[in-house]
């Protein structure tokens, strides 16, 4: 596997030997002091370039950065999000390293570029990026919720949470499998979020899909929190939904108490009511 360091040098050469590219820049967890380093760090890459189109019109240029097990081009697929200021390749080669390279049109560098506190100029030939503070998670630390955040988060959760009754009531386990999964554990994670901001000042980064849970909640909560993973057995599922209710509403309250929000208990009691009828009804069936 190629070091950190070939890899780094080889993405400058690339950019010194080709005058169409006038800057390249660092983002993600290799521009962030505090990230643990491992060997599945990607390289996200900006080259800030003159003439982007003359590089789409042969994607072969990118073989110079060595042999390739994928890659994916998301600007020119049918589905996901597209930038239409830039072109994105992302790179898995096959050994082991991973290259995300983002073409940006100079031209368009001060109206529709996107700056990140995680950000490290490893070339700048035009003095495009000068006096740039040095690399922060400040664009990633949880947010404090206001009053309105809360109230919907709330409420979109304990409005979800009863798809996924409606999916296990009809025996449609994909369907409630989705749901739980889905708009139920988005709101769910939400509310750790928050949990793990009021217990930090809000001076954390949560981390993509929770990544960095295990060592910010408590591990009493953070072992509850695996049982809610459930796999397609019905009674699995339900007692899963059980279990991510039951810390949800216990930590609302607690972040009510904390930042002197209002919560709506009769909202919560009368899906709990719901959730908790639903399941004795099938337990009956069973």
């Amino acid at each position: 596997m190629r070091s950190e360091s070939e890899v780094t040098n080889l993405i400058l050469q690339v950019a010194r030997q080709d005058e169409r590219i006038r800057a390249v820049v660092l983002n993600g967890s290799r521009a962030n002091p505090n990230a643990r380093k491992d060997v599945f760090q990607d390289f996200d890459i900006v080259y800030v370039v003159n003439q982007l189109d003359t590089f789409l019109m042969d994607h072969s240029w990118v073989n110079i950065f060595g042999e390739r097990l994928i890659m994916q081009m998301p600007d020119q697929m049918c589905f996901g999000e597209k930038d239409e200021h830039s072109f994105a390749y992302l790179m898995l080669f096959t050994d082991g390293n991973r290259i995300d390279l983002t073409l940006f049109p100079v031209e368009k560098l001060t109206t529709h570029f996107k700056h990140d506190s995680l950000t490290i100029v490893l070339l700048d030939k035009d003095h495009l990026f000068e006096n740039l503070p040095l690399p922060s998670e400040k664009d990633y630390l949880i947010q404090a919720p206001s009053q309105q955040e809360f109230t919907d988060v709330c409420n979109e959760f304990w409005w979800v949470s009863t798809y996924v009754v409606k999916g296990l009531c009809r025996n449609e386990i994909t369907y409630a499998r989705n749901m739980l999964e889905i708009p139920v554990r988005d709101m769910f994670f939400k509310m750790i979020e928050w949990h793990i901001g009021i217990h930090t000042s809000f001076s954390v980064t949560f981390g993509k899909a929770g990544k960095k849970m295990k060592e910010q909640v408590e591990p009493e909560l953070y072992e509850k929190i695996l049982t809610t993973y459930p796999d397609a057995n019905p009674d699995n599922i339900w007692k899963a939904l059980l279990v991510m209710t039951a810390l949800f509403k216990d930590m609302a309250k607690e972040i009510e108490r904390k930042m002197n929000f209002t919560y709506n208990i009769q909202e919560e009691q009368n899906i709990m009511a719901y959730i908790q009828s639903a399941y004795k009804s099938q337990q009956k069936i069973i």
